[in-house]
């Protein structure tokens, strides 16, 4: 399936926000902005680099700004979209197609288009080195491959792996986490290739 008919699938798609989905995008199509699809959801790009998207979950719909720090956001609507994950996503969200003023969202949207062209974005900070969990050094001593496979993967999938193990409370936890990635190190996948 190329790009637009993914696109237009997303949009099609019976969903309890179906209309609050399509209004979005027609205010999308009415900026400079490119329409994409990546991370499975609708991304509006300018000269190529992320602006906004248009996603839907089970109990909202919203824009994701990718560099939303940056809007001025006078009607205080902008939420971090992953509080202490994410620096610069702010996310607006809806319940309801009533909620959605076309006009302010628009504004908003071209907005963080003019952010964009003004070189408005926060950059990537370095990874700082990976600390390896005890419980993935101990498999990796069993399992010469699976840590070959994981030297193998970018910086970025080896912290993801990581901070996926570490964050868990319980060590049961820990030791399910780590069963479910093992077989995703050594095919090479990352923890979260399928938002991406």
């Amino acid at each position: 399936m190329d790009r637009s008919e993914k696109l237009e699938t997303y949009y099609e798609k019976e969903h309890p926000f179906k209309k609050g989905i399509a209004f979005l995008r027609e205010l999308a199509l009415k900026t400079k902005a490119k329409e994409d699809f990546k991370w499975s959801i609708p991304v509006y790009t300018l000269n190529g680099k992320n602006v906004f998207g248009i996603c839907k979950f089970n109990n909202h719909f919203g824009v994701w700004f990718f560099n939303g720090v940056f809007l001025k956001d006078p009607k205080k609507v902008l939420e971090n979209a992953q509080e202490g994950k994410t620096k610069g996503m702010r996310h607006w969200k809806f319940q309801r197609l009533e909620e959605v003023d076309g006009q302010t969202v628009l504004a908003y949207m071209n907005e963080a288009l003019d952010n964009q062209e003004n070189g408005m974005e926060l950059k990537t900070e370095k990874t700082k080195k990976v600390v390896i969990p005890t419980l993935l050094l101990s498999e990796f001593q069993k399992d010469p491959s699976l840590q070959q496979a994981f030297k193998e993967l970018s910086p970025y999938k080896q912290k993801e792996f990581c901070e996926h193990i570490a964050e868990a409370k319980q060590e049961k936890t820990k030791l399910r986490r780590l069963e479910k990635i093992l077989p995703m190190i050594k095919e090479g996948i990352g923890l979260n290739d399928g938002y991406r």
